[in-house]
């Protein structure tokens, strides 16, 4: 394994992201408790404020890259042999890339 791809770093990564989403979600909570949105132009409004956009924008993001850290730690610490571990850690990247592209083009689509 190459340094920095572990070890501190890794872990403040995941950290952080954890921090942003225990943050973030009850945020999202109260935003919908207090403004409950019926209609799909209010979802659409909420979701294309330059803000909401920006910190959903972070959310998946932090999401991600703690969805990341967790699961490559797990296939690499437990898939064997090495190469099984190897290609599961591509795979997953893969997948988590396509996840990320995916909710960016919602997140594009809704401001269009």
């Amino acid at each position: 394994m190459k340094p920095g791809s572990s070890g501190l770093p890794v872990w403040l990564v995941q950290r952080v992201a954890a921090v942003y989403m225990l943050l973030f979600l009850p945020f999202i909570v109260w935003s919908l408790t207090v403004r409950p949105m019926h209609s799909h132009s209010e979802w659409r409004d909420w979701v294309t404020n330059p803000a909401m956009t920006v910190a959903l924008c972070f959310f998946f993001l932090a999401l991600l890259s703690h969805m990341w850290v967790g699961l490559r730690d797990v296939l690499l610490d437990y898939a064997k042999p090495p190469v099984v571990a190897r290609v599961s850690v591509m795979l997953l990247g893969f997948a988590l890339l396509l996840l990320g592209g995916w909710v960016l083009g919602i997140l594009v689509k809704a401001r269009l």
